[in-house]
């Protein structure tokens, strides 16, 4: 009885710790993105370094701490509840690294090779040579933290799996501050390829990082090509309709992509930049939440326990919408002086806030949409029901690139592109809470109308308030960074919190769950 009432102990201390260091880590990402910008602006050569290094970083969700981690845990999860022989799940962890270093090597080698034909006829398409021949260039340099990072994903989702949180949380952090180390000291020897240095360091560094707990768990890094093995069958099994469905996801973020490249200058970094002060909320709050409750919804459906494997999703659902939703409000009616704040000096001028933050409005609506959208996603691999889950990506991303072709030609230009990402995301999550709601009669959708509403009304007038102050400040971001949009920003930011706390308490919202030993009832 008594390890039973530490695990939510054990597991609230966990939440939290992954919350800081996300927090941390995306706070380093805003510096990295604010060096890259002082550096080089919005210009063209901004325009390739941020879509160059978006195709590694999309595809490392297939071979990295998406797909494949997505196949992974739930069954390494099986084997450690099932098998008494730890040698099994070491086992399975070797075959998972040789695995990616037979597809990932090839990859890379690959895509070294034909370099010129995918930078210029496959992601991109700039239209100025000089800019193509750039962007070949460093694609060839940068293909190559797939396979540090795929390798570091692997060793995160043992420890996640094995309830070790916080040093896989901490790897990202050293990796930010390794690309704005990169910058800062070879900028002036190596131009944009400075970056080069900061992103392979740093994908090395997250690796060595884990090592000493992975190790100190008795598992290594040794290969085992002998692919003959009942568990590893189950995760290529379970991993091939994962990766079709983030393959989705990650051709429709490619496409946006290669769209913006073909739009106006600055439209390429405008996207990346938005997305990047778009991910500090939802990579705080969203990722926090769905890396705790995604390892235990596993056990939870390995064991058959489907009441409480519903009420932890209707858990997950709340809180998302309790902490999500606030947030999404709050940078679209800020936007402007969070970037100006962030980014607003060197080569990046008032015209590029402008734009940025016109994207990051279109993201900011669908803030939740995509948060909800990606938890009920790992609810669904949770119980094995790959199909399902890869048919609503497909009609997700179906409608956002239809979307995305029309609005991206009307007056909203890259900031189409974002408001076609946020109706995608919406009607996506719509439909898939619905089906969960009809395949799982036992959920209960009281409490979850319930929670909604309450946390709706109670941020009714913390809202109104800031759009209220925010159209008599409207133009203190013009000019950037000063004494007095900083005691602006810091006191609405603080006065909109403390709002919202204070309506969560009066109307009872346990707006964080794992602060506390119980769940919501």
């Amino acid at each position: 009885m008594e390890a039973t009432n530490n695990k939510p102990a054990k597991s609230s201390v966990s939440a939290i710790l992954v919350m800081l260091c996300t927090f941390i880590s995306r706070i380093l990402g805003y510096v990295k993105i604010a060096v890259i910008a002082g550096f080089f602006g919005a210009t063209g050569k901004a325009d390739v370094l941020n879509a160059v290094f978006s195709i590694p970083n999309n595809l490392r969700k297939l071979m990295a701490e998406g797909a494949l981690s997505s196949a992974f845990i739930p069954v390494l999860t099986e084997s450690l509840i099932k098998e008494k022989d730890k040698a099994v799940t070491k086992g399975i962890v070797r075959n998972i690294l040789a695995f990616q270093v037979v597809i990932i090597v090839p990859l890379c080698v690959l895509s070294i090779v034909f370099a010129d034909f995918l930078m210029t006829k496959v992601f991109l398409q700039f239209s100025d040579p000089y800019l193509s021949s750039l962007a070949i260039d460093l694609f060839r340099w940068f293909i190559s933290y797939l396979l540090l990072i795929s390798i570091s994903a692997a060793v995160m989702a043992v420890l996640n799996t094995l309830g070790h949180f916080f040093i896989p949380a901490i790897s990202p952090i050293l990796f930010s501050i390794t690309v704005v180390l990169g910058i800062v000291f070879f900028h002036e020897y190596l131009g944009i390829f400075s970056m080069v240095i900061g992103v392979l360091s740093g994908g090395l560094l997250q690796v060595i990082f884990q090592l000493p707990v992975f190790l100190k768990e008795g598992y290594d890094l040794k290969l085992n090509f002998n692919f003959n093995n009942h568990y590893f069958k189950k995760i290529m099994k379970n991993w091939f309709p994962v990766l079709v469905t983030a393959s989705v996801f990650t051709i429709n973020s490619q496409i946006a992509i290669r769209f913006a490249s073909g739009l106006e200058t600055g439209s390429s970094s405008a996207l990346s930049y938005a997305i990047v002060f778009w991910q500090f909320p939802f990579g705080i709050f969203s990722a926090s939440i769905t890396t705790v409750l995604f390892p235990k919804m596993s056990r939870l459906a390995a064991s058959n326990n489907t009441k409480e494997l519903l009420e932890t999703v209707n858990t997950g659902i709340i809180q998302l919408y309790s902490l999500l939703l606030p947030s999404g409000i709050f940078i679209f009616v800020m936007g402007n002086e969070i970037i100006s704040i962030a980014m607003q000096r060197g080569a990046f001028t008032a015209e590029n806030t402008a734009l940025t933050a016109f994207v990051l409005r279109g993201y900011a609506a669908g803030i939740f949409a995509a948060g909800f959208f990606n938890f009920l996603q790992r609810f669904y691999y949770s119980v094995h029901n790959y199909k399902k889950s890869f048919i609503f990506a497909i009609i997700v991303c179906i409608i956002d690139v239809i979307l995305s072709i029309i609005l991206k030609e009307t007056f909203l230009r890259v900031g189409g592109l974002a408001i076609a990402n946020t109706i995608a995301f919406s009607i996506g999550a719509i439909l898939m809470f619905i089906d969960v709601k009809k395949s799982y009669p036992l959920y209960d959708l009281r409490l979850f109308l319930k929670g909604v509403a309450k946390i709706t009304l109670a941020l009714i007038i913390p809202t109104i308030l800031m759009i209220f102050s925010r159209t008599y400040f409207d133009n203190l971001w013009v000019h950037g960074l000063n004494i007095t949009l900083l005691i602006y920003f810091l006191f609405t930011a603080l006065l909109f919190s403390a709002m919202v706390l204070f309506f969560y308490k009066i109307f009872k919202i346990d707006f964080i769950f794992f602060l506390k030993r119980r769940s919501i009832k």
